[in-house]
């Protein structure tokens, strides 16, 4: 365990290198910094330092960067992360809250995300299997066809059309929508199969195959279905950063969904904040970067995440407090939904 100077040389070493991309000395550091020891202690602590693999001399000069074990020591030990400013809640605030719908509030966030923070931005949308029945509605199209339209309490939509169910009765339908709701609306998705198990018998002989067809498109919709949506913005921000492996390898790895829904985790507990440093992350071509995520949700209930990916060389401070204030805020416009 490093001892409390060397803790706040590393932490210094961490905060020059992020602002200046450039090799630090024990010079600079002196200069810089109120360290209170001569540029010597300093050298010989950053000395200690490399060698205990938290910062390293990339080249023959005297300065040194931090490693992902140094990013990671001084990720866990700050004291806190860095606040926003009124004016940045307030701005906050105001885009969020004109959102009109779930697909506009993760529109919306994504984009303020990556310009809050100048990385890549990732909206996971609240999961299907996270989620319960808010309302049905089924709509008939004329001919053979239903619009099915299923609305969750996290405001996100499915929405079907039914094709070959032979002469739809208007009637019929009206009957279908209000047994569907009497049974289904405000439960857990993962106990619609149960709660609609008999409802076929209890619909007139004439319309059962209707019936029968429309919650079989039902639950494929609901419970079958297991993909989950992600959406990003501010790719073009990498365009400024020096990565250790290829700009095109991080590209390629942010463009597969599946990838990013593993970066991020399983939601879990909405005041939960990760950081993924480097060779932290599973995938090869995002090994140069880290991963700064976040729950979402309403009240104690997680719904998913939100994060954003940089270089290891990013304001690990600054971009917490963002990830940690927009993910509050989305909550706080799903609860009032």
């Amino acid at each position: 365990m490093l001892d409390e100077r060397k803790l706040a040389v590393l932490r210094a070493v961490v905060e020059d290198f992020v602002n200046t991309n450039e090799p630090v000395g024990s010079k600079a550091l002196a200069d810089r910094h109120r360290l209170g020891v001569s540029p010597a202690t300093i050298r010989n602590d950053m000395v200690a330092l490399e060698e205990d693999g938290y910062i390293a001399q990339p080249h023959t000069s005297a300065g040194r960067v931090p490693t992902d074990k140094g990013y990671r020591l001084f990720v866990d030990r700050l004291s806190s992360v860095k606040p926003l400013s009124s004016a940045e809640r307030r701005a906050i605030e105001s885009f969020l809250t004109g959102a009109v719908d779930l697909d506009e509030i993760v529109a919306r966030t994504v984009r303020l995300l990556a310009q809050l923070t100048r990385q890549v931005a990732i909206v996971q949308y609240p999961s299907l299997t996270r989620s319960s029945v808010q309302h049905v509605e089924l709509v008939p199209l004329g001919g053979q066809r239903i619009m099915m339209v299923v609305i969750t309490n996290t405001g996100r939509v499915e929405q079907r059309v039914i094709d070959g169910l032979g002469e739809v009765h208007e009637a019929a339908v009206n009957d279908l929508r209000a047994m569907l709701n009497r049974a289904i609306a405000g439960r857990h998705l993962g106990d619609v199969p149960d709660a609609v198990e008999d409802l076929p018998p209890q619909v007139a002989p004439e319309h059962r195959q209707m019936a029968v067809s429309v919650l079989s498109v039902l639950l494929e919709s609901l419970v079958e279905r297991h993909e989950e949506k992600i959406v990003l913005a501010g790719t073009a921000n990498l365009a400024a950063v020096d990565f250790a492996a290829s700009l095109r390898d991080v590209l390629e790895a942010l463009e597969e969904n599946m990838v990013l829904i593993r970066l991020l985790g399983e939601a879990k507990d909405p005041s939960m904040l990760t950081v993924r440093i480097g060779a932290e992350n599973f995938h090869e071509g995002l090994r140069s970067t880290s991963i700064v995520s976040a729950d979402y949700g309403v009240g104690n209930q997680s719904l998913a995440k939100i994060g954003v990916v940089g270089p290891t060389r990013m304001d690990y401070p600054g971009t917490m407090g963002a990830v940690r204030a927009v993910a509050r805020y989305v909550g706080q416009i799903l609860a009032g939904q």
